[in-house]
């Protein structure tokens, strides 16, 4: 299952995993045999950071694989492109506001627990093996937008609030629903009988988006107020 779980963070070479409370370094090392990733592994107990280093160059990837003796809620992790989690649930519960605050489009895989109330994107179940769990840190969207057409014309308020990657909100009376999934949003509306729908790429406090009015798409800028 610990293999099946990093095959659902989509692993490439170009990835940089951190394994947080790397225990023996058994993450860490498929990541780079398997995979060919860069992979750091942060554990507070140093013989097992020893005993996960000579492991490392046993199997011949100690120039791709680090182990760091140190507080995982107190050590710097925000270069990571993947973050696995293989913790308690009371650990992985306590990490989430930092895991939130991660690069949107960031990968969080875990072994056998959630984290928190946060739904997953994607959840694998075995039997007598437990379980693997995928999230995609989404981009934060909450907030009043305006939505300006590149052609001219009327803009779009919208009032977005967000769960996670659940949208929900309001523009001029009318429901809004959609999903955001790192840093690509995509949200529904109805408007003076019109259906639309938005979608784009979130940056910062700016949205790069297409807005398709039935069948008809047009470029727009969102800007968060």
């Amino acid at each position: 299952m610990l293999g099946r779980m990093l095959e659902m963070a989509s692993l490439t070479p170009a990835d940089t995993l951190y394994d947080l409370g790397s225990g023996d370094g058994k993450i860490p090392i498929a990541a780079a045999k398997r995979f060919g990733a860069t992979a750091v592994g942060i554990e507070y107990d140093a013989p097992l950071v020893a005993h996960a280093r000579c492991l490392a160059a046993a199997e011949g990837v100690d120039d791709r694989v680090t182990f760091v003796q140190g507080d995982i809620f107190a050590s710097d992790f925000s270069d990571a492109t993947v973050v696995a989690l293989y913790l308690t649930p009371q650990v992985n519960w306590r990490l989430l506001p930092t895991l939130l605050a991660m690069k949107p489009g960031t990968r969080i895989v875990a072994y056998s627990f959630g984290i928190g109330d946060w739904p997953p994107d994607e959840q694998i179940d075995s039997f007598g093996d437990g379980s693997a769990f995928l999230w995609v840190v989404p981009a934060s969207v909450a907030g009043a937008w305006t939505f300006q057409p590149a052609s001219g014309g009327a803009p779009i308020d919208v009032e977005l609030t967000q769960t996670y990657q659940r949208l929900a909100g309001s523009s001029a009376g009318a429901p809004v629903t959609g999903t955001v999934h790192g840093a690509e949003i995509d949200f529904e509306l109805t408007r003076r009988g019109s259906h639309i729908r938005v979608s784009g790429t979130v940056e910062g406090d700016r949205i790069d988006a297409t807005v398709t009015r039935g069948a008809t798409p047009a470029r727009y800028t969102g800007t968060r107020h």
